[in-house]
């Protein structure tokens, strides 16, 4: 039978509820107990027994399995599943002043995939299967398209993504993963709540994009005539809020960044910004220690996790080590050796490194050689540290080190998860930075900052010392759930459109396809 032959068949047996004075689209219910509950509370009933407390349950239907005179039926709520046993005589008893033929009609108007209400009491049959010996039952919400064949699951993984609920229905490991995640979100704001850093929000819409190299999007308001960016960055203005007497503060929310697409990177992500006066990134590492293994060892139970097959030890202290020692270790490459850009193309040409053509400083070249060739190994919990200023506008310079700023990113697993400085605070340089990089946006380079020429006089003003950090929520989600792709982190990722026809009347609907894979622009953490 066809998808529309059965969508048909329901809206049919919806029609035949409605005539026998039932409301397939019920207002309410009120439950006793979640299966999770009572699972755990009568996991010692012994084969046969029952128990004489009533209970009374909602979900959705799974499973139907039907004998003439009875039926089991596998019901899933958001904790789990349990058995409905479903006995004629039991149910017509338990029934009679409302549905004179209650059995018939459950067996001949439900449907796997409708949401059903059952009351009754608790029973382990005599094949050890825990059940609710159902008294009453009431259809709750009818369904009236099929859940994935039972057998084979809802594989297709753009058809996933397209259509999240219907994988949140069949498969329970996407609902655990989502429930993580609110865990782990959870428990950074506590971390940091606990530590007297305030949440504050910033705003989505901005007259000029900052905070971070990226692509903006772009919109337009139409009562002020203006045209406004998507953030990229909550930075600037979590930093102006230190400059006005704030000492810590933080912003988890989302992102917007008009890059590419691939399985670490999606356009509209979540990160969490934290700023903290009287600080420089050495305190940041150790917060950035404490968020991630606290927060691990809360909902993991355990800082040795495992990711895609790889052993990771969250267990710090973690590795502190310098990109140029890094470049080395990985290349033997010394770029505090070179005495000119071209020598040290030459070296890194025949390191193997390549796209280097263009590269207009040795500091660009340093990082390219380390993105070339040392990111992938950093697979334990690693801060990558003090950074060339060509590649850091809102850092500031290093304290002994010239050309250098005090920066660290964590790599684990190979990828960025956080990125920090000791903020930038003096205003003529800061002006200098950000002019060059406007320069650089009106040759065309898309992704480099303007002059925020509001947060320049904000600093003008006085800004403490500040360290910065952020951190990439759904990388960091995606971590501590052994998730391969961002989009599996992500409830609702940004897809392609595709239209299907759901064989509604006259109408077509607008779905989601899975989109072209690119790692250009990655979204710094900051």
């Amino acid at each position: 039978m066809s998808e529309e032959d059965i969508r048909a068949a329901r809206l049919e047996k919806v029609n035949q509820l409605k005539q026998l004075g039932s409301n397939p689209y019920a207002y309410r219910w009120e439950s006793t107990h979640h299966t999770a509950q009572l699972q755990a509370k009568f996991a010692d009933l012994p084969s046969g027994e029952e128990v004489d407390l009533d209970v009374a349950i909602a979900g959705r239907i799974m499973a139907r399995r039907v004998f003439g005179k009875l039926a089991f039926f596998t019901l899933q709520d958001e904790t789990g599943t349990i058995q409905l046993y479903l006995e004629k005589n039991r149910i017509q008893e338990g029934m009679a002043d409302i549905d004179a033929d209650a059995f018939n009609h459950l067996k001949q108007l439900t449907d796997a995939g409708d949401i059903l209400g059952a009351k009754g009491t608790i029973k382990r049959t005599e094949k050890g299967e825990l059940s609710v010996y159902v008294k009453q039952y009431s259809i709750l919400t009818k369904s009236l398209l099929p859940l994935p064949d039972k057998w084979h699951g809802l594989t297709d993984v753009a058809k996933r993504y397209r259509q999240r609920y219907v994988d949140l229905i069949v498969n329970p490991e996407v609902r655990q993963t989502f429930r993580r995640r609110a865990q782990i979100t959870a428990g950074i704001r506590r971390y940091l709540e606990e530590r007297d850093f305030l949440e504050i929000e910033t705003p989505v819409l901005q007259s000029e994009a900052g905070g971070a190299d990226a692509r903006p999007f772009v919109t337009y308001h139409n009562t002020l005539e203006m045209e406004l960016y998507l953030r990229i960055a909550t930075e600037l203005h979590l930093k102006r809020l230190i400059v006005g007497g704030f000492e810590k503060v933080f912003e988890l929310g989302r992102i917007f960044r008009n890059e590419g697409v691939s399985t670490r990177h999606n356009p509209e992500f979540t990160s969490i910004e934290v700023y903290q006066a009287y600080a420089d990134y050495n305190d940041m590492m150790a917060l950035t220690e404490g968020i991630i293994t606290t927060v691990a060892q809360e909902v993991l139970g355990t800082l040795q996790i495992t990711y895609q097959g790889e052993s990771i030890d969250l267990s710090p202290p973690w590795r502190r080590v310098t990109m140029h020692d890094l470049v080395k270790e990985y290349t033997g490459l010394d770029f505090h050796a070179f005495p000119t850009l071209e020598a040290a193309k030459v070296a890194s040409k025949n390191a193997g490194l390549h796209g280097i053509e263009d590269v207009p400083s040795i500091g660009k070249l340093l990082n390219e050689a380390f993105e070339q060739k040392v990111e992938e190994n950093l697979i334990q919990p690693t801060f990558v540290i003090d950074y060339p200023v060509e590649i850091s506008p809102l850092a500031k310079p290093h304290r002994s080190q010239p050309g250098l700023v005090e920066r660290f990113e964590l790599f684990i697993v190979g990828r960025e998860t956080a990125n920090s400085f000791s903020e930038l605070t003096d205003p003529i340089d800061q002006r200098e930075r950000l002019e060059a990089q406007a320069a650089r946006k009106a040759a065309g380079d898309l992704e480099a900052q303007g002059v925020d020429e509001d947060f320049l006089t904000a600093l003008e003003y006085g800004m403490p010392p500040t360290g910065g950090l952020g951190i990439g929520i759904d990388r960091l989600v995606m971590l501590l759930t052994d998730c391969a792709s961002i989009r599996d982190a992500i409830a609702f990722p940004l897809l392609k459109p595709e239209v299907l026809n759901l064989f509604l009347p006259q109408e077509s609907t607008d779905y989601i396809s899975q989109p072209k894979r690119s790692e250009s622009s990655p979204e710094s953490a900051t």
